[in-house]
């Protein structure tokens, strides 16, 4: 059983916020790490997964809930709004931290019944899949260190092979995946997995008709992880209509399927007008999605590197959910057409850098987006790194620097758990 980084925030927040939700993909461990809170503290718990919990709660969801006392962990909430309504009533009479435990594999603050009665509240804690220094034991804190003025506190190296490399990228971090051995048998697990969670979880939050069109979104979408999002090139794509693509494309962000990365500019008033990324929220299911083998990806640089780059962003992502830094995360992209892969911006303005590299070899001209970029952040600019598959990190001049991309979740940027 995984050690989840992110537990002591949902034990920070039980201790002086009422209700305390966690949210994420559906098979991302939510379930597995909530019963074992509920074990330790010894609260009932119930999933609405279960269709005997699901009718009871959806007939009456006040004697439902007051059937489990002050105090109850309630697995996919979602699938019982009302049950929202109930729970506010209770915490309005007896606001005592930590009385609930609500979990969702959809994005519930969506939706106005669950919204609007939890608003002041409720915690909202994300919970991603699996990350690799959680896969090794590790609680990373490499995005972090990058604000660091000791950074790089020393140089680092890497035995890691481009084998174990394409081989992370594919399998991802949905716990379920990571013990499937085999290619075969994780591609079939992802296939159904697709399946389950839009049959499942769309009609929880949706009263769409045509689910037919989701699959094939969300393999466009999965083609074009880590590129710029284009509607109108994505509405010719699919023969879907704009507006129906636009619903299509909340509803699969809804339910952590995907997710549109924003663009950086140094004007905030423009970061809206400026395309945002696609990014599936896993690489292993967006090379399942393409039908991408080890084989082929380590081969192919050119197939592999987009999903590569949405490998890094994601695990970024993952280590702010624990971070005491509450960074956000960005791309790049100048007027000349220089590029970063992901940007991260510190609440005080400051602003780190990180583009993605598949190859072994770092030159000069690979610097060109964290330059261009630099130059706009001005002062604010702290460091800029290219995370690549190279055995040996290299400084190039002031500020930017070539790191092995195992950096990220190595014991080099590991903080004790």
């Amino acid at each position: 059983m995984y050690q989840r980084n992110i537990a002591f925030r949902i034990d920070e927040a039980m201790g002086d916020t009422p209700v305390v939700l966690v949210i994420g993909p559906r098979q991302s461990g939510k379930s597995t790490l909530v019963t074992r809170i509920a074990a330790d503290r010894g609260i009932p718990y119930r999933t609405l997964d279960d269709a005997t919990a699901l009718a009871a709660a959806g007939s009456d969801p006040s004697g439902y809930l007051r059937g489990l006392g002050d105090r109850a962990v309630i697995d996919e909430v979602q699938r019982v709004p009302e049950l929202a309504l109930a729970i506010k009533a209770s915490v309005d009479r007896d606001r005592r931290p930590g009385r609930f435990i609500l979990t969702g594999s959809t994005n519930v603050m969506t939706v106005p019944i669950l919204s609007d009665s939890l608003a002041g509240r409720v915690e909202v804690i994300y919970l991603n899949p699996l990350s690799q220094g959680e896969i090794v034991g590790v609680r990373e804190t490499f995005a972090e260190a990058l604000f660091s003025s000791a950074f790089p506190a020393a140089a680092h190296s890497t035995a890691m092979t481009r084998g174990d490399l394409v081989r992370r990228v594919l399998t991802g971090g949905f716990p379920e995946a990571t013990t499937r051995r085999s290619e075969l048998r994780r591609q079939a697990w992802f296939d159904s997995y697709v399946s389950t969670v839009i049959q499942r979880d769309v009609r929880d939050i949706s009263r769409i008709a045509e689910l037919s069109d989701l699959p094939r979104v969300l393999l466009t979408l999965a083609q074009r992880s880590g590129s710029l999002l284009n509607a109108s090139e994505l509405s010719r794509t699919t023969g879907i209509a704009a507006t129906t693509l636009s619903r299509h494309l909340d509803i699969l962000g809804a339910i952590f399927l995907f997710h549109r990365l924003p663009a950086w500019s140094a004007n905030v008033g423009k970061r809206l007008v400026k395309a945002p990324k696609i990014h599936l929220v896993d690489s292993g299911m967006a090379g399942a999605l393409c039908g991408l083998d080890e084989a082929t990806a380590s081969e192919r640089g050119d197939r592999f590197g987009p999903l590569l780059e949405t490998f890094v962003v994601q695990e970024i992502r993952k280590q702010r959910t624990w971070s005491r830094l509450s960074y956000r995360e960005y791309h790049y992209r100048s007027s000349a057409g220089a590029e970063v892969d992901c940007v991260l911006e510190a609440p005080d303005g400051r602003v780190v850098g990180i583009e993605v590299k598949g190859s072994a070899t770092v030159r000069a001209g690979d610097f060109r987006g964290l330059r261009s970029l630099r130059d706009d952040a001005g002062k604010r600019f702290i460091r800029g790194v290219i995370l690549f598959d190279g055995r040996e990190s290299v400084v190039f001049d002031d500020g930017l620097a070539a790191i092995p991309i195992d950096a990220l979740w190595s014991r080099w940027g590991e903080s004790s758990s």
